[in-house]
């Protein structure tokens, strides 16, 4: 596979994903498809722009017809699908936008592929269609202790000094989908329609489903460059409910890794669950984040805790997401690299090196979003 289109690879996942792999794969012809929706930003890729092997294509994922025209005309032997409108909230607030691109955004681009690839002699062979999902799926975990347990496994991503298991389950590939919230579901049908493809057509296809994700070019409508960006104007933190909810993270460079590791040497049709084993609740993460910002920023430890202010809860918040990741890690070898105060120290420093990318994306439209998501306590 040589010609490789990453659809949403302007966006957070999508940026490193491209950039690993423009700069891992001088030899492959790499496309970045985006249609530069506000997550979109085509500064996360600066640093490639100008590189040979790569190339920016402007395109909804829903207009079907362009997106073959491409196909033909780049001879695209591999799809790796990011593209997709990822914020629960966003998702309760508009779920026909959600619905749209990520239930018929998929189907158009599996539709122009099997068309294409079954017009060539070889057909199939040597294509492949990757599909990136999230646990959110899988519906929620029981959290059978709150107070945390020691865990059965453990990875490079856990944290060294807060390492535990909310519950005695974690989602598996196996895991019965069980979507809760209108951005799950559409995430599901786009899943379940990558894996018919597969089963009706004989299309090569993959699909992962990963766990929370963090790190540098991260829109900060998410929970960690949304603190980060407060924090550093003294703007209240608000918290759904008690923070109680709990969460899997994952540095967004592992999990680039890892769909790079599993489009080269994943089965076909086959799932695969990316996770770090590295459950925290929503305010421990928060507060991990406040001690981070103020010591880096040179102000007192916990200065900014006065800031954490509790909102009314989501509607549909699920209460604990928890991945095994271990068949990856079994048949591909794949494991975080980074133990997870290391990557929150290295995200944390990236937002505040970079303030100005920062300011750039949270003006206009996005402040009268965030007042009508927060103003809510």
């Amino acid at each position: 596979m040589k010609n490789i289109v990453i659809t949403g690879g302007a966006g957070f996942i999508g940026s490193h994903v491209v950039r690993l792999f423009v700069n891992k794969y001088p030899e492959y012809n790499i496309i970045n498809l985006d249609k530069l929706t506000y997550a979109g930003n085509l500064a996360n890729l600066k640093d490639i722009e100008g590189k040979p092997n790569y190339k920016f294509v402007k395109m909804d994922i829903c207009d079907f017809d362009a997106f073959y025209k491409l196909m033909q005309d780049e001879k695209i032997d591999g799809i790796i699908h990011l593209a997709a409108e990822s914020h629960v909230d966003r998702s309760i607030k508009d779920p026909f936008t959600f619905a749209r691109t990520n239930v018929m955004g998929t189907l158009a681009l599996l539709q122009a592929a099997k068309l294409y690839w079954e017009s060539l002699p070889e057909k199939y062979e040597g294509k492949r269609f990757y599909h990136i999902s999230t646990d959110e799926v899988y519906g929620a975990l029981k959290m059978n202790h709150p107070e945390g347990i020691e865990p059965p496994f453990t990875t490079t991503a856990s944290s060294s000094e807060h390492h535990l298991a909310y519950g005695d389950d974690f989602f598996y590939e196996t895991t019965k989908y069980t979507p809760h919230s209108p951005y799950s579901a559409s995430k599901a049908g786009s899943d379940h329609f990558v894996r018919a493809f597969h089963d009706t057509y004989g299309m090569p296809t993959i699909v992962t489903n990963c766990s929370n994700n963090y790190g540098p070019y991260q829109f900060p409508e998410k929970l960690i460059p949304l603190f980060i960006n407060n924090i550093r104007h003294k703007k209240p933190l608000p918290v759904y409910g008690k923070g109680e909810n709990v969460r899997d993270w994952l540095f967004v460079e592992d999990h680039a890794r890892a769909i790079d590791v599993i489009f080269h040497n994943g089965k076909i049709a086959e799932t695969y669950n990316i996770g770090g084993f590295n459950e925290w609740k929503n305010i421990d993460i928060i507060k991990v984040v406040i001690k981070t910002v103020d010591r880096l920023l040179g102000r007192a430890e916990g200065e900014d805790m006065d800031l954490i202010t509790y909102v009314t809860d989501r509607l549909g918040h699920d209460a604990r997401y928890a991945i095994d990741s271990s068949k990856l890690q079994r048949e591909l070898g794949w494991e975080p690299s980074l133990q997870f105060e290391e990557g929150i120290e290295k995200t944390v420093k990236w937002y505040l090196d970079n303030q100005e990318w920062l300011d750039n994306i949270t003006s206009g439209e996005y402040e009268k979003y965030y007042e009508n998501m927060y103003n809510r306590v």
